[in-house]
């Protein structure tokens, strides 16, 4: 299965390339991490709201809330273009922060809010049948809420080829994007499902816990973000280089 060959490979190329993934991408992604590190240690209040309780931040802490959530979309816009180079041309650092090409990384930020619209849009559009059937039919609620996700998965990685296109400073459009995946839907619907089932595995542990709010967990979550990020971004990368620049995967 093709599917399972460009996750296996863009897995291995993680693996094979551990010092450079880290080198690249370690600081920036303790700066990502630094959002959800803060909200661990400042939780928001929970207050009574027409009966439910309803979370409510401490005014305090919005402003530090925003400039860290700003701060880590800049960091990993940041990891996603330098892993992208790397892989991709072989560029490399040195040192522990990658170069930053401004210009890269706002290309990558427009392209991934272009394809976050597009899929948002198409999962309203398809929830509305799903939604119907799921209120006919409730114990198929469930795996109607995983095709929803199946379906998002597929189209990000059917559009995703735009990303690491945009890391190279390459202009890829939607319709070129869509056409160099076309005949591969069905490896590209592996890959989603794949990518999710094990997005859900590595996740069941901080599930299971009975404590999610935990230190344990926490640094189990930021562990596993960590490998879920460069291996999503080497997905990605994975599809560019084979798809569109046509590179074996063997």
């Amino acid at each position: 299965m093709k599917g399972w060959q460009i996750f296996r490979h863009s897995f291995n190329l993680v693996m094979t390339n551990l010092d450079q993934a880290l080198r690249l991408s370690l600081v920036l992604y303790l700066l990502q991490s630094s959002y959800t590190i803060y909200s661990f240690f400042n939780p928001p209040q929970m207050m009574e709201f027409d009966g439910a309780q309803v979370p409510v931040m401490d005014p305090s802490t919005i402003l530090p809330t925003i400039l860290l959530g700003l701060l880590a979309i800049i960091a990993s816009l940041w990891i996603a273009v330098a892993w992208h180079r790397y892989a991709l041309t072989g560029e490399t650092t040195s040192g522990w922060i990658p170069q930053f090409h401004g210009s890269a990384v706002l290309g990558y930020l427009g392209r991934s809010i272009l394809i976050g619209l597009l899929i948002m849009l198409a999962v309203v559009v398809v929830s509305i049948p799903v939604g119907i059937i799921s209120i006919g039919m409730p114990g198929l609620a469930g795996v109607m809420t995983l095709a929803l996700i199946g379906i998002g998965a597929y189209l990000f990685f059917r559009l995703g080829v735009m990303l690491p296109a945009a890391a190279l400073g390459e202009k890829l459009s939607l319709g070129a994007a869509w056409d160099e995946t076309k005949g591969e839907s069905g490896t590209i619907l592996t890959l989603a499902l794949i990518v999710v089932g094990a997005s859900i595995i590595v996740q069941l542990p901080s599930w299971f816990n009975d404590d999610p709010t935990s230190v344990i967990n926490v640094v189990y979550s930021l562990v596993v973000n960590w490998f879920a990020t460069i291996i999503g971004i080497s997905v990605l990368t994975t599809l560019y280089g084979h798809f569109v620049e046509k590179r074996p995967i063997d």
